[in-house]
């Protein structure tokens, strides 16, 4: 008798007259592939029979202008379906086939681009930036000699988070963005996390330099030819070609408007990729497979598992988060290992995928709205249908909440009044010349028809510049990392006739940058 049965025999002996039931879990597994519950023959099909009304549900209380939603199922599409309009000319319906913007589950598909490489020998997750792209450096040379792709596409370089999104709302391209992150301060190499765009876009040009070519048709040839993925690209003119594709729709008050188009070419391997729920359905299948016959188990499976601390818990009933290689990878509620990862453009887009590798699912939903958490709410329930047979609590309320703050606009200054007894600003000649900072390169403030303008950026744009407090001033600001209504104060100091420097608030993420006067 095995120790199973016996401690089940007495157990139930135990139990007298009660009604017992174990769970039919798959009793060959080790332990630490045992899940905590049992989906029983017709759950699945139930939770898909469940999934419009899941959809149309959150679609109404969110007031998403539109979504497209895909499950895969033992190597199947066993549903694909769009919701809603995608906007542009006509308001056009969205299909399975509508091409949207991914935002950061771009991660995602990118690190399995560099499996694909792993795989083939080009490079290893191991491999060193130093030696893959020489010029790439971080401000301490001890972390650049070790630094691997592996590091940063865990987030665990010690960049600051978001470092170099800044130089990006203003203009700059990757490889200036790139070649100014070693001016960026670092945190404890490989103990800490942040979360970095362009730390990561830095691993995937490597990868593409030591694969000959750039990182859009890396990525075509080694994962979206062979997978068939003929309506995903990372390249932004390729979406913008797109005849069915959707259009950005940003938050305002209480609906949605097509305002903006995010451009994000610079961060292409962390936030450019654009694709069908038909084309992401092919890829999800390729990594439930485990690589399938692309990309070898070996190759795949660091980048689906831990690698960095990326949530700590802050209760002792918290689970911990963990991020592998472009991958969020935890554990549910059930016990079973989720990999997932959310995408978000504040000017008008979200996404989301989850896969459950113990049952063979995956779902992905796709919408063309900043993001509130109607994409997370609809995966997380749709899972909640397929391990337990019933949605465990609302999850819209939860992760709503959770996405509230993100169209909160920023600076000090955002909506407020001037103050009253507000000092008089100085002479447009005090305030009037170039400037320069190491990270940000040169602005320029100029009088243009009797008022002060701010230009900033290699192709500059221009802030007009109001009154505020004697030397502080203001200017309006809109971008990805700045949500309407943000306002930054720009400080002009210095005793003598001119202005020897400047302090511009909302120019960088980690504080303000104060600018020194050019000599004329």
């Amino acid at each position: 008798m095995s120790f199973f049965q016996f401690t089940r025999r007495r157990f139930l002996a135990a139990a007298s007259l009660s009604v017992l039931t174990i769970p039919v879990l798959a009793q060959d597994l080790p332990p630490s592939r045992t899940p905590g519950t049992d989906v029983p023959q017709g759950q699945i099909g139930n939770a898909l029979r469940a999934l419009d009304g899941i959809v149309e549900d959150i679609k109404s209380r969110s007031k998403v202008p539109g979504l497209a939603v895909v499950v895969v199922h033992q190597g199947e599409t066993v549903y694909a379906k769009g919701f809603g309009k995608r906007g542009g000319d006509g308001e056009r319906v969205i299909n399975a086939d509508t091409v949207f913007q991914l935002a950061s589950v771009s991660k995602s598909i990118g690190a399995t681009v560099v499996a694909r490489q792993v795989g083939r020998g080009v490079v290893s997750w191991d491999s060193r930036m130093r030696d893959l792209l020489p010029w790439f450096n971080l401000a301490d040379p001890a972390v650049t000699e070790r630094l691997t792709i592996g590091d940063l596409y865990s987030h665990r370089s010690g960049l600051p988070v978001h470092a170099g999104d800044d130089l990006e709302d203003i203009g700059f391209g990757r490889q200036t963005i790139l070649e100014r992150l070693r001016l960026q301060p670092l945190s404890a190499f490989r103990t800490s996390y942040a979360y970095t765009n362009f730390g990561l876009t830095a691993a995937a040009e490597a990868v593409a330099q030591a694969s000959g070519a750039d990182w859009a048709d890396l990525s075509e040839e080694a994962l979206f030819q062979p997978l068939g993925m003929t309506r995903t690209s990372a390249r932004f003119s390729d979406f913008m070609a797109r005849d069915n594709r959707a259009v950005p729709h940003a938050k305002r008050g209480d609906s949605f408007e097509q305002l903006y188009q995010r451009q994000p070419d610079a961060q292409s391997p962390a936030g450019g990729v654009s694709s069908s729920i038909n084309d992401v359905a092919s890829w999800m299948k390729m990594v439930l497979a485990g690589g399938g016959d692309l990309i070898p188990p070996e190759a795949l499976q660091p980048a689906i598992s831990p690698q960095s601390f990326s949530s700590r818990p802050h209760s002792p009933d918290e689970r911990a988060g963990f991020y592998g290689y472009g991958f969020n990878v935890g554990t549910d509620p059930s016990g079973r290992v989720i990999l997932s990862h959310s995408g978000a453009f504040e000017l008008g887009t979200a996404t989301y995928f989850s896969l459950i590798p113990s049952l063979d699912i995956g779902i992905a939903v796709l919408s063309n709205a900043s993001p509130v958490g109607a994409v997370e709410a609809i995966g997380v329930s749709f899972n909640d249908m397929v391990q337990y047979g019933r949605i465990t609590r609302d999850w819209y309320t939860g992760y709503e909440g959770l996405f509230a703050h993100y169209a909160d606009p920023v600076g000090f200054t955002a909506g407020e009044q001037a103050p009253s007894a507000a000092a008089p600003s100085p002479s447009a000649g005090y305030c009037t010349g170039r400037y320069a900072h190491p990270y940000f390169g040169t602005v320029e403030v100029r009088e243009e028809e009797g008022k002060l303008v701010l230009l900033a950026g290699p192709e500059p744009l221009t802030f007009p510049l109001q009154p505020w407090d004697g030397s502080t001033m203001v200017f309006g600001i809109t971008n990805e990392n700045a949500p309407a209504g943000s306002r930054s104060a720009i400080t002009f100091s210095g005793a003598g006739n001119k202005a020897d420097e400047l302090e511009i608030e909302l120019f960088v993420l980690n504080g303000p940058a104060r600018f020194q006067r050019l000599t004329q």
